[in-house]
């Protein structure tokens, strides 16, 4: 702990990254919403913003200088590693070279859409932890025509693989062979494995949605900051394990669309 003398009363800090008010802060912290380093805190908390570990309502808070949060809609044929011992290009490639960031979770190869990348590791974690449950939301195209009812009741309720049963989904077939999938797990190649165990490959399959958090106006390899509002709002999808609503939220969200 940051004794009396040293750091930045807590109120300050939060309010700088823009959580609100020096009032509004000074509140969260006396309804005891407010934790740091894991204890809850008390008005006149001083910390150290580059090393303490700052969370609201179980949500972590970016503090630290320096942390990025991109969101990219990766084209196909582009690798979501920060570097290919083939060659290929990286998501990395396509967002600024400084700071050094990485991809929360993946998209495969020939996957197109919505990804997040950050260098803010307790971000990361805190999206990518299986018992989350983010939900991410595909369209997918897929051959051999449109679905049967048992092939949609088994995308459904689960389905066998490998790997074992998948969590059930939510499936809706918006046109012959064109498909509407929620998936909460973050399997390797999931929505992919999941189509060809009923009988239909997928063709083309693009990720539209990340928990709260859309941008139909982002062109295929373009990127752009969160706001603050959205990485709260993420942070809390990921802590509900659920889509929050306005009311009670922590604060309101600019999720575009």
């Amino acid at each position: 702990m940051v004794n009396d003398a040293e750091g930045e009363r807590l109120q300050k800090v939060l309010a700088r990254t823009g959580f609100g008010s020096r009032r509004v802060c000074e509140d969260l912290i006396f309804d005891g919403r407010v934790t740091v380093d894991g204890e809850v805190a008390i008005l006149g908390r001083r910390v150290d913003p580059d090393v303490a570990q700052i969370f609201v309502d179980g949500v972590p808070i970016p503090t630290m200088p320096g942390l990025v949060h991109y969101l990219l809609n990766k084209p196909a044929k582009v690798v979501s590693t920060a570097a290919d011992p083939e060659g290929r290009p990286t998501v990395v490639d396509l967002v600024p070279r400084e700071p050094r960031v990485f991809s929360v979770g993946r998209l495969d190869y020939d996957t197109e859409g919505l990804l997040l990348l950050t260098n803010d590791g307790a971000f990361a974690q805190m999206l990518t932890h299986p018992s989350h449950g983010v939900e991410k939301e595909y369209l997918v195209e897929v051959g051999g025509g449109a679905l049967s009812p048992a092939a949609l009741r088994s995308l459904r309720e689960g389905v066998e693989l490998e790997d074992g049963m998948t969590a059930p989904a939510r499936v809706a077939e918006l046109d012959a062979g064109l498909l509407k999938i929620v998936i909460h797990e973050g399997r390797n190649r999931q929505v992919r494995r999941m189509c060809e165990a009923v009988g239909h490959p997928v063709l083309r399959l693009v990720r539209m949605r990340i928990g709260n958090l859309a941008d139909q106006r982002l062109k295929p390899g373009e990127w752009r900051h969160l706001t603050l509002d959205e990485v709260l709002a993420l942070g809390e999808v990921a802590v509900k394990g659920r889509q929050p609503t306005r009311k009670g939220s922590m604060r309101g969200t600019t999720i575009r669309s």
